[in-house]
């Protein structure tokens, strides 16, 4: 890279036209500036105004510059309708594939540059689950915040789409979730763990007679457990439809303890993930493995695909899952992840 410039286009990529193979020879030579800020706009949906105040700059500015990339490349990269930006043409949707790649080598590099102080001093951005964060994660954040005391960590919890989205977005380092997370196909999902759910009803209910317990035991119960699309919900609604049963759902929380203190009220019985029963819960609930029932469920970390990462953030991972390499990470995100068997990985 010279004077802010790339010399010479990836060789990775090929393009199907001669005009597409010249817009690569003129991409590897533009300002990295102008490419990135391409980027901005398709993942701000087109809309100069709100791009513009992302970057700092004016309307009538950013849209010369986009002028002047297309005058520059040779091609339209744009569909307009009027004077709106309404999507990319087929010229441009791969020259965006390129300019990706372009833009997160510039910024690896300007992140390597800011010297070994960041690798063990900043902020470790997390998105996650309540299951996660309530139970999973406090030892892992004890001990790491032991070895680092340097670096702040702030937690953002959600649903796993939304968790998902924050990290694409860049507004969280990593994300620590189930369903959802390898549908994002800029997104690098690791699995590392994986979980069963049970059943938990208080002392004295009639399901703990029911060994082993069958869909149609749930069915005959008013149900309290996740909200679709969350923790593995999806998998219990088709474990249910497999059986031709349909489950009286009559309650549904992102939160687990929020799932237990309505058990706990008598509202109906509960599904949760098995790693959120804990010791404290034993004294008026009761725990039933539902493993035979339905299929057990991946817990990923998610990371942009192309993403640095600090030294301190591998460290994180290793703490939360000792089994996975730092060679394992950096395979997903260079898109090569190695074979996985979820058969094989550890319980949570």
């Amino acid at each position: 890279m010279v004077g802010g410039q790339l010399r010479g286009p990836p060789r990775s990529l090929f393009f199907r036209s001669a005009p597409l193979a010249a817009a690569a020879r003129s991409l590897a030579q533009m300002n990295i500036a102008r490419l990135k800020n391409f980027t901005e706009i398709v993942k701000n949906n087109f809309n100069i105004s709100a791009t513009a105040e992302k970057l700092y700059t004016s309307q009538p500015t950013l849209s010369k510059q986009m002028k002047m990339l297309e005058d520059e490349l040779g091609l339209a990269l744009f569909t307009r309708k009027g004077k709106n930006l309404v999507g990319l043409t087929s010229a441009g949707e791969q020259v965006m594939e390129l300019a990706k790649g372009v833009v997160a080598q510039v910024e690896q590099i300007n992140q390597l540059s800011l010297g070994e102080q960041l690798a063990t001093s900043g902020v470790l951005r997390i998105a996650t689950t309540h299951t996660q964060a309530r139970y999973k994660l406090p030892a892992v954040i004890t001990e790491f915040s032991r070895r680092y005391p340097d670096v702040a960590i702030q937690l953002h919890q959600g649903a796993p789409a939304q968790l998902a989205q924050m990290v694409q977005s860049g507004d969280v380092d990593m994300a620590i979730a189930t369903e959802s997370m390898y549908l994002f196909d800029e997104l690098a999902a690791v699995p590392c763990y994986r979980w069963g759910r049970s059943v938990v009803v208080p002392h004295g209910h009639p399901l703990i007679d029911c060994q082993p317990l069958s869909m149609a035991d749930l069915a005959r119960y008013p149900l309290i457990t996740y909200v679709f699309g969350f923790t593995g919900r999806s998998k219990m609604d088709k474990a249910f439809s497999r059986h031709g049963l349909s489950p009286k759902t009559v309650l549904t929380a992102t939160d687990t303890d929020v799932i237990k203190h309505y058990v706990r009220l008598g509202m109906g019985v509960g599904v949760i993930a098995s790693v959120a029963f804990d010791e404290g819960d034993r004294e008026d609930l009761v725990s039933l493995n539902i493993d035979h029932l339905i299929a057990s469920s991946a817990t990923h970390i998610c990371l942009r695909k192309h993403a640095h990462l600090r030294d301190y953030m591998y460290d994180f991972i290793h703490l939360y899952a000792p089994h996975i390499s730092r060679e394992t990470v950096q395979l997903h995100l260079i898109n090569q992840p190695p074979a996985a068997n979820m058969a094989e990985l550890p319980w949570l």
